[in-house]
């Protein structure tokens, strides 16, 4: 059964620590739609669903799946470079290089890099509180 933020993580954060959980909700939303609707020199672009696979992609290392979500847009939209930063970035940030940080997306702005960075903490963020907020449910009942 999925355990997701909208549906268990926040209400429960929110009845332990009141206002937690907006304030959490509201930071993972402010770093998941920021966007200046341009990838690398082409401006007008949805990038809606690259930011939807990044953070999937994050989920999926932590070994959180949904459902709902085709997880052939991760391969499609995710080359094998950025999939390697975001695991070694996610999972072992001490092993992360400015070689690797180079190396993925070669024709894109810094701003953009420093974006796929937010990204993939606050979905690492969100996957860890998950993982320790279902173990509290399962206390509770």
């Amino acid at each position: 059964q999925d355990y997701t933020w909208e549906d268990h993580g926040y209400s429960l954060i929110n009845r332990l620590y009141p206002d937690v959980g907006q304030l959490l909700d509201e930071k993972f939303q402010v770093v998941y739609n920021l966007t200046y609707n341009t990838i690398a020199m082409h401006c007008g672009v949805d990038t809606s669903m690259l930011r939807r696979a990044i953070w999937n992609y994050v989920h999926c290392v932590f070994g959180i799946r949904y459902d709902d979500y085709n997880y052939g847009e991760v391969n499609q939209l995710l080359e094998r470079s950025l999939k390697t930063y975001i695991k070694t970035v996610a999972c072992y940030p001490e092993k992360t290089t400015k070689r690797m940080y180079t190396q993925f997306w070669r024709h894109f702005k810094h701003s953009e890099k420093v974006h796929i960075n937010l990204l993939l903490l606050e979905a690492r963020m969100q996957a860890a509180l998950l993982y320790a907020l279902r173990a509290v449910t399962r206390y509770m009942t």
